[in-house]
């Protein structure tokens, strides 16, 4: 279904580093939150890349579709733990900021690529 392998595209590379970002800034949390707020972010920042790459290495618009919705529901997820940090004080408002920005971003191409094989699917 799809001539570009998911590794190459801009959508993955962003959410892997989103990933790398979330671990990065999970670290500093407090010891009696690794079950609880890093574990959660943590599988919620994995999950986002493991859905985009997933839906696409299935072979119809509807599989391929349903993954990326998968993969957008975990952003948001992720989006909603991040304010609970900061309202935790656990991340600094830069830190905030910083990965939000890529959250945004991660966002966008996610609902382009959605866009993309919405069309397809009509089309």
């Amino acid at each position: 279904m799809n001539n570009k392998s998911y590794t190459e595209m801009e959508l993955w590379k962003i959410a892997r580093n989103l990933v790398s970002t979330i671990y990065t800034i999970t670290k500093k949390f407090p010891k009696e939150e690794m079950f609880g707020l890093t574990l959660q972010m943590r599988r919620s920042a994995i999950s986002i890349p493991s859905n985009i790459a997933e839906g696409l290495g299935r072979s119809t618009v509807n599989d391929i579709l349903h993954f990326q919705y998968i993969a957008r529901g975990s952003a948001y997820e992720l989006e909603t733990q991040l304010y609970l940090s900061l309202d935790q004080n656990y991340i600094a408002h830069k830190d905030f900021e910083n990965t939000c920005e890529i959250l945004t971003n991660c966002k966008k191409l996610l609902n382009g690529t959605i866009n993309h094989y919405k069309n397809k699917k009509q089309g």
